[in-house]
């Protein structure tokens, strides 16, 4: 049972959240994002993000304005049809398009027209990979080939991501600098394509529910559709980054589909995520704790995308030149390469490791001690649902991002997404005739049920 105080903070929130059919918090989320985007135009250090900032201010402040305008009419014509959830979805797409990918697109073509002030660092990486892939067999450059670059481009020689991300770089090196090559644009693609085949999916429990629930449901999931996109870590990242975005809408996609019990495409999805970044990794671990939960045949299926595709995707540039795998996706991560990576936002970790004596060794004894910490909270209670397994990943990668010596504000999408991710799941996989109490999805405190 829940304390008083941790329930009296979850009807809280269910209050706010569920204010005026959920219009209030949309008013919130988009004038305060406005903010954040005109403030970012106004005084930021990074070229790509003044960009986004002046584009994306005028596109939060219109969906605020049309927020305004639901307010208005449901207060003056209750019921209609312009106040009620599919309007909010829609807003939500169109803000989406106004905030993350017109900004993008804008950037892209004025990259390809000859601005080097268009994308971030991670773009040309990335880009950079995808060339190495196509004419060495591997994305990774070797600790002496990065040495012999020039000082000011080493940086770029390192690829600390997992294979598969160099795909989104074929585009470029096949066909050249036009603005539909940039990486960014099929980090949106693959996006895009895996938000919705997990919202669809989670809309494809209906039948299942009462037409209250349903309505729940739908509810829950537009909040989490908006948290994963328009929110402006989200919208931000992928207008001028955007490589940490498929990654999460891939495990998003993947605890959608162990909500609708799809083990083995849930497998091939998170195996997807992982053979693109590490972040994926401790999701795909959970994911399988979750299928154990439900017998050995559940748990085989899951594996074999979850550990294989990763596994497939590691085995060509490992055998073509393992030393350079190291020196990219491990010592460079630790702040053991040639070059510091730039990840240095202000979060605990960063400031002990930066601030004390060994403090990078304290730092990593802290991030230890949360992971064995989740471990055994995993051994003694592993989730049984989707929506427990989606507040665990949000719990433990907080955790890993706030602990770790590098790390990005930026990464904070991964946590925000999975946390709002989990009412919709709790709604898409809980059985006809179950009660789900009204804030339930929105706990601050991790479940030990699922």
């Amino acid at each position: 049972m829940p304390t008083e105080p941790g329930h009296a903070v979850r009807r809280r929130w269910s209050s706010i959240d569920r204010a005026a059919g959920g219009l209030a918090a949309d008013l919130g989320l988009y004038t305060l994002s406005a903010i954040f985007a005109a403030v970012t135009a106004a005084t930021s250090t990074l070229l790509p993000h003044r960009a986004w900032g002046a584009v994306a201010a005028v596109g939060y402040a219109a969906a605020a304005l049309v927020v305004v305008g639901q307010l208005v009419a449901r207060r003056t014509r209750p019921g209609a049809s312009i106040a009620g959830t599919a309007a909010r979805a829609a807003v939500t797409a169109l803000a989406f398009v106004a905030t993350a990918l017109l900004p993008m697109v804008l950037q892209a073509i004025q990259r390809a027209g000859g601005r080097t002030d268009r994308a971030q660092e991670e773009v040309v990486v990335v880009e950079h990979g995808g060339a190495r892939l196509l004419d060495h067999g591997t994305p990774y450059l070797g600790t002496d080939a990065i040495a012999a670059l020039p000082p000011g481009e080493q940086l770029l020689g390192y690829l600390p991501y997992q294979p598969g991300m160099a795909l989104f770089g074929l585009p470029r090196a096949l066909a050249g600098d036009g603005w539909w090559t940039d990486a960014r644009i099929w980090f949106a693609v693959a996006t895009v394509v895996a938000l919705a085949l997990a919202a669809g999916t989670v809309r494809g429990t209906g039948a299942r529910l009462t037409a209250d629930r349903t309505a729940d449901r739908d509810a829950a999931l537009v909040r989490a559709v908006q948290l994963a996109t328009v929110l402006p870590v989200c919208a931000l990242t992928l207008a001028t980054g955007g490589d940490d975005l498929p990654v999460l809408a891939l495990c998003l996609l993947a605890l959608a589909l162990c909500a609708a019990a799809r083990p083995g495409a849930a497998g091939v999805a998170v195996g997807l995520a992982a053979a693109l970044k590490l972040f994926a990794w401790p999701v795909a671990l959970v994911l399988l704790l979750h299928a154990a939960t439900h017998g050995r045949r559940r748990l085989g299926r899951m594996a074999a995308g979850a550990v294989g595709l990763p596994a497939l995707a590691l085995l060509p540039a490992v055998l073509v030149d393992p030393a350079a795998f190291v020196d990219n996706v491990i010592r460079f991560p630790l702040g053991d390469a040639l070059v510091t990576s730039p990840a240095q936002s202000p979060f605990p970790g960063y400031l002990i490791a930066s601030a004390l004596p060994g403090g990078r060794w304290i730092a990593a004894a802290l991030l230890v001690a949360a992971g064995l910490a989740i471990a055994v909270h995993l051994a003694r209670r592993p989730p049984r649902g989707a929506a427990t397994t989606a507040l665990i990943c949000g719990y433990g990668l907080l955790a890993a991002i706030l602990l770790m010596p590098s790390t990005r504000f930026g990464y904070l999408l991964y946590p925000v997404a999975f946390l709002a991710w989990a009412p919709a799941l709790r709604h898409a996989e809980a059985e006809p005739g179950t009660a789900v109490p009204a804030g339930t999805g929105d706990s601050p405190a991790l479940e030990t049920a699922g």
